[in-house]
């Protein structure tokens, strides 16, 4: 059938029509979405909530000042807050850790809740819930009331459960502790990935490749106790030892090994400032998504005259990094040791293991995960005395894992205490007893002192150091309870004034048989922060944002000048070489150099390791490297400079053919959109992708709700940490006392609404590094609670 033509007279209306039917469609979607928007101004009657009553001050950033005389007050408005503008973040955050997102977004989270609720996260929380101090308790009740109140209300539900036809369930008390789970899922492995796979490593690997491949450490550490390791050997095993003949090898992408949830902290004492105080700068690696995973706030403290500000997380009343204007307090991730796995000895049956007291049955637990438009699934939990059974290892054996996120002293709000804290020394103190996942915490005080501790309990381990998965069954291994204050590794003070930790191995000697390692950074840019701190003698706020900034490509400068020698006279790669040349020495957006020097250090380790991953992958079909290679660097170099031809690759003919090869590979990739090799800058690869969770989802929703997609100085090897996705989710700088200087900048805005006035803003200054400040602004808003 033939369709006749529009005419010229019809296509005038058809468009007026389509403008109208958009303009319509526009003005229906802002109406539905302003249904949402939180309360700013005016007085709400709380019904008796309140012991006192409550001002709530935003500037046109929307970072709230909380004034009231109560406490608990306080935390209930910091609830209502929180419920106004991030409810549906924390929603997430508790049903992440519960193992409860099948239930909100259907079965595409089966398998994930699956794996969590082994832990039964939601019952420790309400078990540790019952375990608080009373005073914690009373204000935690104080805030989930203010979260519920808050969410009430809201003229309609939060716009995200309007499309997922789904209701909001109230807040309770054990959601907050979820809130603590949740981090713990992202800042610690739930299956102990690295003790799993390094275990693995060190049982099937001949000894001299094991060790070469696989240090604990090298030239580019920069630890705050001890130095940097020695250099490793050359093995005399051969790689290709590892195949069967006709093997196929296995190669595997690499993303850089520094890639990991983390931060950089450092803190420089009074003795290196003008006024005489300590300056601690923070900056919390994590992904970046819409909104932020933090809610910018301050409040009074009752009674003192002074006010805390810094970053809470939404779901708890505690503010986790900041200044209460005698103490400043920032964290980084210890990537340290906090769970063991331990091999399991079965019956003949397999229906019992064997513990110190003999042969015991499992106890297995009904765990029933509701699934959104589907029937309920049952899910067992088997558990152990020492904790659940959460993988098997390399031989087919189970494993049970022993995780201080199991105990009552793994999760609690004795954050809290924080707030009073009036020296650095006092807050030290507080390290064994922060219930959190493990942080290198690190302060400074207004009288110029400084410190370094480990915020978390530290288990006592007995007949174990933790470094590899060993049977607890004859009683000789095992937990003895958690090490006191005495105990806890600290620095105080040190003669240098100074400092600085970046997810690498802080500690040596006996601080570091207590840690242990659950794959420490590699250094480099722990290293870059040591060597800047040490280059001047005398810092204010800005010289540590300088710092924080820093996107000099130091450790990769040895690989740009390896690979300016292996181009030396090839004139087919002439505008290559140029480009590598001319790479600026940073991770700059618009520099050709920096993408490939690092891209082709990555494929040069994907090529030489592929023989490993190709031969434990025989006995684990699933196998990857993950955290085990944040130590690969050393083996990478003494490879590319002394060639030793029995760890060469047998896809290869010589080491410079795999060397080219890694090359040709990078620019192979490079080319894959069209554009020349001139247009092929870092930035259009780090060109950040910061969305809101259901915009992964449904890509109509970034129309209204995703940042701008900046390409982005910075990288995972320098301090100024930057990926598509992940990044410094706050950068903040602050001398206590002296909170009017200090800096603070955040990825995106306070708001998760799309039309909030502060949706975005902020997000500028964090992306072009602009000092914004710490302390709220003139007051745009104010509201009180009644």
């Amino acid at each position: 059938m033939a369709y006749p033509l529009l005419s010229r007279r019809r296509i005038p209306h058809l468009l007026i029509g389509l403008t109208a039917l958009f303009a319509v469609t526009v003005f229906v979607g802002r109406t539905w979405l302003s249904q949402s928007l939180p309360i700013l101004e005016g007085e709400v009657d709380t019904g008796g909530s309140l012991q006192a009553p409550v001002t709530i001050h935003r500037d046109a950033q929307g970072i709230p000042l909380i004034e009231s005389g109560d406490r608990n007050s306080i935390a209930f408005a910091l609830g209502f807050l929180h419920a106004q503008e991030r409810f549906f973040q924390m929603d997430l955050l508790r049903r992440n850790s519960a193992g409860e997102l099948s239930e909100l977004v259907g079965e595409v989270a089966l398998e994930q809740d699956k794996a969590v609720r082994r832990h039964q996260f939601r019952k420790r929380a309400e078990q540790n819930i019952a375990a608080l101090p009373q005073a914690h308790r009373q204000l935690l009740d104080s805030y989930v009331s203010g979260v519920n109140f808050g969410l009430r209300q809201l003229k309609s539900n939060p716009w995200e459960y309007t499309l997922l036809g789904q209701e909001p369930e109230p807040w309770t008390s054990a959601d907050s502790l979820l809130t603590i789970f949740s981090m713990y899922l992202t800042l610690q492995s739930p299956i102990g990935k690295f003790e799993l796979r390094d275990t693995a490593l060190a049982d099937l690997l001949p000894r001299d490749l094991y060790e070469f491949y696989f240090p604990e450490g090298g030239s580019w550490d920069a630890p705050l106790i001890g130095e940097a390791r020695g250099p490793v050997t050359i093995p005399d095993t051969s790689i290709t030892s590892l195949l069967n003949s006709g093997d196929a090898i296995t190669y595997e992408s690499m993303e850089s090994e520094d890639n990991i949830y983390g931060s950089n902290n450092w803190v420089v004492g009074g003795a290196l400032t003008a006024h005489n105080g300590a300056i601690v700068a923070n900056d919390m690696h994590l992904a970046l998504n819409v909104p932020n995973i933090w809610y910018r706030a301050g409040w009074n403290l009752p009674g003192t005259g002074r006010v805390i500000r810094g970053a809470t997380l939404p779901g708890g009343p505690i503010m986790v990094v900041g200044s209460n204007g005698k103490v400043a307090w920032g964290f980084t991730n210890t990537t340290a040791d906090w769970g063991d796995l331990i091999p399991l000895e079965l019956s003949e049956r397999g229906d019992q293991y064997l513990t110190p007291e003999g042969w015991r049955n499992f106890e297995i637990e009904r765990e029933t995960i509701e699934i959104k438009g589907r029937e309920p699934q049952v899910f067992q939990v088997k558990k152990t005395i020492w904790g659940p059974v959460v993988a098997e290892n390399h031989r087919g054996v189970p494993l049970a894992y022993r995780w201080v996120a199991h105990d009552i002293q793994g999760a609690n709000l004795n954050l809290l205490r924080l707030e009073t804290a009036a020296s650095a020394k006092e807050a030290l103190d507080l390290g064994p007893s922060l219930g959190i996942p493990h942080q290198n915490m690190v302060v400074g005080d207004a009288k110029g002192h400084i410190g370094w501790t480990v915020a978390g309990p530290i288990p006592r381990r007995v007949g174990l150091d933790g470094s590899r998965s060993v049977s607890w069954a004859d009683g000789s291994a095992y937990w003895d309870g958690y090490l006191s204050v005495e105990e806890q590794p600290r620095i105080y003070d040190p003669p240098s004034h100074r400092i600085w930790t970046a997810n690498a191995r802080t500690m040596d000697g006996e601080y570091l048989k207590v840690m242990g390692n659950r794959g420490y950074a590699l250094g480099a840019r722990q290293q870059q922060i040591r060597d800047r701190l040490f280059a001047r003698d005398t810092f204010s706020e800005q010289d540590l944002l300088n710092i924080q900034l820093d996107d000099r490509a130091i450790f990769l400068q040895r690989w740009q000048e390896h690979l300016l020698e292996l181009l030396d006279g090839e004139e087919s790669y002439t505008d290559v070489r140029h480009q590598v040349k001319h790479w600026g020495g940073r991770a700059s957006a618009d520099s050709v150099g920096y993408r490939i020097v690092r891209n082709y250090r990555l494929k040069f380790m994907e090529l030489t390791t592929a023989p490993i991953l190709s031969y434990m992958r025989r006995y684990q079909p699933d196998f990857s490297f993950g955290p085990v290679k944040r130590q690969f660097e050393y083996a990478l170099w003494e490879m590319a400079q002394r060639e030793p031809s029995q760890l060469l690759n047998p896809d290869y003919e010589s080491w410079r053919a795999l060397k080219f090869a890694a090359l040709n590979q990078v620019l192979q990739e490079m080319s894959a959109d069209n554009r020349s090799l001139q247009e092929q800058t870092w930035g259009v690869e780090n060109t950040v992708r910061i969305q809101h969770p259901l915009g992964k989802a449904i890509a109509a929703i970034n129309w209204f709700t995703a940042m701008p997609a900046d390409q982005l100085p910075g990288d995972t090897h320098m301090p100024r940490f930057q990926s598509t996705t992940n990044g410094a989710s706050e950068r903040m700088v602050v001398a206590p006392g002296r909170e009017d200087k200090a800096i603070f900048h955040m990825a995106t805005g306070q708001s998760a609404h799309p039309l909030s006035p502060f949706f975005d803003r902020g997000h500028k200054d964090w992306v072009e590094g602009n000092p914004s400040p710490l302390v709220e602004s003139e007051s745009r808003y104010t509201l009180r609670l009644r």
